[in-house]
C-alpha cells in the first residue's frame, strides 16, 4: 500500500474548502432553504457518517433526536449545536 504525505497546505486547502461548505449550509439556512428537521438519511449525508456511527452520536447523547411513526428525525438547530460544542481548534501551521 502506497504511503501519502499530508503537507501543511494540503490542510490548509481542506480547511478552506470545509469553511466553504459550512458558509454555505449557513447561508441556505438563513435564506429558509434547508429544512427545520431532517431524517437519518439526510444527516448521514450532511455530515458524512455511516448508519452506525449515527447511531452512536444517538445513543451517546450526541445527537438528541425525536422519534414519530418510527421515523428518526433531527433539528438542524441540535446539529449544529453538536458541531459547534464538539469544536477542536489547533493551531496548524501559524
Amino acid at each position: 500500500m502506497p504511503t501519502s504525505i499530508i503537507t501543511t497546505d494540503d490542510l490548509r486547502e481542506f480547511k478552506m474548502e470545509l469553511l466553504d461548505d459550512i458558509k454555505n449550509l449557513l447561508s441556505k439556512q438563513a435564506a429558509g432553504k434547508l429544512k427545520k428537521y431532517l431524517k437519518s438519511s439526510e444527516v448521514m449525508e450532511m455530515l458524512q457518517v455511516s448508519p452506525g456511527t449515527l447511531q452512536n452520536l444517538r445513543i451517546n447523547g450526541t445527537l438528541p433526536y425525536s422519534k414519530v411513526g418510527g421515523i428518526i428525525y433531527y433539528d438542524t438547530e441540535d446539529i449544529q449545536k453538536a458541531m459547534s460544542q464538539n469544536r477542536v481548534d489547533n493551531k496548524i501551521g501559524q
